[in-house]
């Protein structure tokens, strides 16, 4: 029991350190809201020159110290923003330069100092590459001093920047845009030739998983179909009237000088013919009579 009144006496001493704590801070701000401005800007320009000092013996730490001591003390003070842009541009950190700058910017009084402000913004713009801002930036600028040289050629050049930009940007696009037109295509030609490939092959997939009897089958149909041509043929020659033959081999070329013609050899038959005939009837009346006689061809 005793231990749980120590741990609630902690915590209340806790929670009243924490009241006066905020107390404190609270008296302290509007006490210092209720300083002289004069002597806060004074306050705050001196941490100003001590950056210088600082920035001039190269120490950087040093003089992005008390240029923040500086906007701490002063937000107000444009031109302790302005000088800790300067410092972060010239050490190559140009986004900080710009944030900065743009703080000052916002503060700032004068035309002068907008000027200045706005022509140092467009330069961290043109380190980064931002063409677009840094038209911006030094057309704000030559509105708060239009008799400014340098800030009219840094305008020029960043609007050449940016048109050179917009082109390239346009013929990339432009490219894209090609390639993505030759890939589809490219897609699509390949698509069709895979489903050509895949058609041809179905075809001759079909074609060798067609049944074995089907040949057979054709190659009997062929034989009976020669069959019935023969037996057509056939019956067409039974059919051929006498005659026909004959007038078919009269119709043949006539041969060839020292040859005999066909009709010349069945000429030379029929009269070897008829001599064996008179050579028979001499014989069988011979034998009638009882003589003997030759009876070897004479021809």
């Amino acid at each position: 029991m005793k231990e749980g009144r120590k741990v609630q006496k902690m915590k209340k001493k806790n929670k009243y350190n924490w009241i006066l704590l905020f107390f404190i801070v609270f008296s302290a701000n509007i006490f210092a809201q209720k300083e002289n401005p004069e002597k806060i800007k004074k306050q705050s320009n001196n941490y100003i020159a001590r950056a210088q000092d600082a920035l001039s013996e190269n120490d950087f730490a040093h003089a992005e110290a008390a240029y923040r001591q500086a906007i701490a003390k002063d937000p107000s003070n444009s031109m302790a923003k302005y000088n800790m842009g300067n410092l972060y541009y010239t050490k190559e950190k140009a986004p900080s330069a710009t944030d900065r700058l743009k703080q000052a910017a916002k503060v700032a009084d004068s035309k002068e100092d907008k000027h200045r402000i706005y022509h140092n913004l467009g330069n961290t713009f043109m380190k980064q590459k931002n063409y677009q801002e840094a038209v911006n930036a030094f057309e704000d600028a030559l509105r708060n001093d239009p008799t400014d040289d340098e800030t009219r050629y840094n305008l020029a050049l960043a609007k050449k920047m940016l048109e050179k930009e917009k082109q390239n940007n346009k013929d990339q696009n432009q490219d894209q845009k090609n390639q993505d037109n030759k890939d589809k295509k490219d897609q699509q030609d390949q698509q069709n030739k895979d489903q050509n490939k895949d058609g041809k092959g179905g075809d001759q997939q079909n074609q060798d998983q067609k049944p074995k009897d089907e040949g057979e089958n054709k190659k009997d149909k062929k034989e009976g179909d020669q069959n019935k041509d023969q037996e057509k043929e056939k019956g067409d020659q039974q059919k051929q009237k006498p005659g026909e033959g004959d007038k078919k081999q009269q119709q043949q070329p006539k041969p060839v000088k020292g040859q005999l013609s066909p009709q010349q050899i069945q000429n030379l038959l029929e009269a070897m013919n008829n001599e064996e005939k008179k050579v028979q009837d001499k014989i069988n009346a011979e034998k009638a009579k009882g003589v003997k006689v030759k009876t070897e061809k004479d021809w």
